[in-house]
């Protein structure tokens, strides 16, 4: 009887182990520092510039790209329905690709400022960021960086606006528009809100390799990344 009994805990025992041993092994594990978690989130970001953001900089990046396509601010949208019902709806739709043509553009040349940017964060919180959400490092880059790259971005916009003759086919649309009778005279800061919309643009091409590798083992392309993101998933 002592026998059976011993035998029992024994049994007993070694189920506990087994099920306590499951339970440790789905705790994360950290033996991952900060340092190392910091370094798989700078790496995930740039490969979201390198991969998705270099697809804005190509012609059409913006234009055919129905997640970040510059559409006309509300302030032009009148102009645009107004153009197209007198009959000129090709001019309206040359004033709509040159926006997107200028983000294009914009795109290409301020890159490495995006760059440099991620190369500058720290990620102090770096652990709650990589279980955070499926975006959550773009959301604390655009957190960060937006004032500063804004700064740094807004004048090549205005670069760009000239160089593919935006801002003069704007100038004729505006001017057109404001001569049609019965209408308010507009006069938008087309350099600001391509600005803000090419911003929006890279940060949301930048979300979408992010959540890439979040999701998708095969996407984790280095040992780095691999290793960080295997801490995520046991969150899971």
């Amino acid at each position: 009887m002592l026998k059976r009994l011993s035998a029992l805990l024994i049994i007993l025992c070694l189920s506990s182990c087994d099920e306590l041993q499951q339970v440790v092994n789905q705790l994360p594990q950290t033996s991952v520092g900060n340092g190392e978690i910091a370094a798989g989130l700078r790496q995930a970001l740039n490969f979201g510039i390198e991969k998705q953001v270099s697809k804005l900089t190509q012609k059409d990046g913006f234009f055919r790209n129905e997640l970040v396509k510059v559409v006309l601010p509300s302030e032009l949208q009148k102009v645009d329905k107004t153009l197209r019902d007198i009959g000129l709806g090709n001019l309206a739709d040359e004033g709509l690709k040159v926006l997107n043509r200028a983000a294009e553009d914009a795109v290409k040349e301020a890159t490495p400022i995006f760059v440099d940017a991620v190369k500058g964060i720290t990620f102090a919180d770096a652990r709650n960021i990589l279980l955070g959400e499926d975006r959550a490092a773009t959301q604390y880059l655009e957190g960060r960086t937006s004032t500063a790259l804004y700064g740094k971005f807004n004048p090549v916009i205005k670069n760009s606006l000239d160089k593919v003759g935006a801002t003069q086919i704007w100038s004729n649309i505006i001017q057109k528009y404001n001569t049609i009778p019965l209408t308010n005279n507009v006069n938008p800061d087309l350099a600001d809100y391509v600005t803000q919309e090419a911003l929006n643009g890279v940060f949301t091409m930048i979300a979408v390799e992010e959540k890439e590798i979040r999701n998708k083992v095969s996407s984790r392309t280095t040992d780095l990344l691999r290793k960080v993101f295997a801490l995520q998933d046991q969150k899971l």
